[in-house]
């Protein structure tokens, strides 16, 4: 299993793209520009972003998919719809989980409180770290596979599917760390880190769906969008709203 685990970490590094890293880092420029993170103010920022792409990964790689197999071999006798909620719970509860790490190391480091909305960012920023490497990761393949514009003028936007699937998907891995960051900061962490996860779980279900025969390609992604939009307009409103009980020096936290 740590051979395999190996395998997977390895093969994000593998067949790259100057068209699918650019695209990801379009992608994740921007959803992330939306939330306005103090990227230049604030340095350390581009550490977490860095961060939280290769500690998840690891963790994607050496106990998600490991704890998965387990289960799927586990429950093997079971139903695709009642294995798959027990897959993607793992993979909401151990993503968000690790994403989640630079905002802790950040206020352990600190020894001080942080204002919610720039605990939100820091979220925003640590969930664009791994949102962009796993949109790059998938964006060469589709282009390894021979995937050309010519695709286009025959499919159509079925043809895009791929890629509007990790348009939206890179917004909603960032509003969910935003989420989780955000209720970090106000002292509420584990329960905004179940909400991240439930809704990270609610966006892989879709992919359950799917093998079940119960959506098709087109449903899966505007359902996908759908949770996405709706997660992402809740954490910017969350960035955005005006508090009447936001000080001067809350706001230069900003």
């Amino acid at each position: 299993m740590i051979d395999y685990g190996i395998d997977q970490f390895v093969s994000f590094f593998q067949n790259p793209s100057a068209w699918g890293i650019g695209l990801a880092i379009g992608f994740g420029v921007v959803w992330l520009a939306c939330y306005w993170p103090p990227l230049f103010k604030r340095p350390w920022l581009w550490a977490v972003l860095a961060g939280s792409a290769f500690f998840t990964l690891a963790t994607v790689c050496f106990i998600q998919i490991p704890l998965q197999s387990w289960t799927g071999q586990a429950l093997s006798h079971t139903g695709i719809l009642v294995v798959g909620i027990l897959l993607v719970l793992l993979s909401g509860l151990v993503q968000e989980g690790a994403k989640m790490v630079p905002i802790v190391i950040y206020l352990w480091r600190s020894g001080k409180n942080i204002d919610p909305k720039l605990g939100l960012a820091i979220g925003a920023v640590a969930g664009a770290g791994f949102a962009i490497f796993e949109a790059q990761y998938l964006h060469n393949l589709i282009f390894a596979s021979g995937w050309t514009w010519a695709a286009v003028q025959t499919g159509g936007f079925m043809a895009l599917l791929g890629f509007w699937e990790r348009f939206v998907t890179v917004a909603a891995h960032i509003a969910f760390s935003a989420l989780a960051g955000y209720g970090l900061a106000k002292g509420r962490g584990w329960q905004f880190y179940l909400i991240a996860s439930g809704l990270h779980t609610l966006l892989n279900y879709g992919a359950v769906l799917w093998q079940a025969g119960l959506l098709t390609d087109l449903h899966v992604e505007i359902y996908a969008a759908v949770l996405a939009v709706a997660v992402t307009a809740w954490a910017l409103w969350l960035r955005w709203r005006k508090r009447a009980a936001t000080t001067e020096p809350e706001i230069a936290a900003l």
